[in-house]
């Protein structure tokens, strides 16, 4: 299993949400650019960045973002606003390694078709589309986890399946920015249900245990942020555990 950091931007800042609430943020003093050289400078090669305006339609942290991201040598993850096919072949393009669908998978019935339709059966593409999976209490949640979908969430896993796409970002909203373990029941629930999804987990991560209790299933990678802000987890431990990290991501 294998870690990968995390930056979150909203109005230009890099910030950890608590329970996906924007009125529940933390901001910290640190640029995008300068954690993104962190990164960078302390060996790590694969970092998940999640624009949070874009999340919700404000576009307005673009243009820099890409700025920045076009001069690293990272592969980028990354997430938000996304909600048109063309967008989705010019971040792959640009050179995006993967890029994260949400919102318009679940609120656009056609949207999931046409993407499998345009990206599956192009040799590596299905590989670097994510389907981002927010949850809360089992509801999955969009449109910056403001609003409720009626897809149960397993129904919606094997839709995604039959067309093609299997790699999974999972987020539990009642664990996500609190610092207080991941959704280990959740995401065995997931594996259970599909035990051949790519499987990506997020929130809650606090400490290196929390890693190590992950790696019992059958996880490709995690997503971690605030424990990286907060001086949970050091980015000298993500990297001593990537190097020793057998699973693909």
């Amino acid at each position: 299993m294998y870690i990968i950091p995390a930056i979150d931007i909203l109005d230009g800042k890099v910030v950890r949400l608590r329970e996906g609430d924007y009125n529940q943020k933390t901001e910290y003093d640190v640029s995008i650019k300068e954690m993104i050289e962190r990164y960078r400078s302390n060996g790590t090669d694969f970092i998940h960045i999640i624009d949070l305006n874009g999340a919700k339609g404000d576009f307005s942290n673009q243009k820099t973002l890409f700025d920045i991201i076009k001069k690293t040598d990272m592969r980028v993850q990354y997430g938000g606003g996304i909600r048109t096919i063309e967008q989705v072949n010019n971040l792959l393009d640009s050179g995006i390694h993967r890029v994260i669908v949400g919102t318009q998978a679940i609120s656009n019935p056609d949207f999931l078709p046409e993407l499998s339709k345009a990206f599956v059966k192009k040799e590596g593409y299905a590989n670097r589309i994510v389907i981002a999976i927010d949850v809360l209490d089992e509801v999955i949640k969009y449109s910056g986890w403001m609003e409720s979908s009626p897809i149960k969430l397993m129904d919606y896993v094997d839709k995604c399946l039959q067309l093609g796409f299997f790699r999974f970002l999972c987020t539990d909203i009642n664990k996500d920015g609190k610092l207080e373990g991941a959704a280990v029941d959740l995401y065995k629930k997931l594996l259970d249900h599909s035990p051949f999804i790519k499987l990506i987990a997020s929130g809650g991560v606090s400490s290196m245990d929390d890693i190590k209790e992950l790696a019992k299933l059958d996880i490709r990678s995690v997503v971690v942020g605030k424990a990286i802000y907060e001086d949970r987890i050091s980015i000298e431990e993500i990297k001593e555990w990537n190097l020793k990290a057998l699973s693909s991501i």
